[in-house]
């Protein structure tokens, strides 16, 4: 994909990924979400398509703050146990 002359390399979660997501939806589950080198504690509460994009609607555990995180900008997530 190209954006502003540049060439833009899109993260695909796996099947496995997306299982993994879809379940602590499901289940509630504190994950781990990095992005752009910033970790972030959320709880997902839903994963959505927005003008073309997937993302993830999470909020956080502590101040209730609603915060979306296009999937494209996730370099890694996992769920604490």
């Amino acid at each position: 994909m190209v954006l502003g002359g540049r060439e833009r390399i899109v993260a695909q979660l796996t099947h496995s990924e997306y299982d993994v997501l879809e379940r602590a939806i499901i289940d509630g589950r504190r994950m781990v979400i990095y992005r752009r080198g910033t970790e972030y504690v959320v709880i997902p509460q839903a994963l959505r398509v927005r003008d073309g994009r997937e993302v993830i609607e999470a909020t956080h555990p502590t101040t209730g703050d609603t915060i979306t995180f296009d999937l494209a900008d996730v370099d890694s997530l996992h769920v604490i146990k």
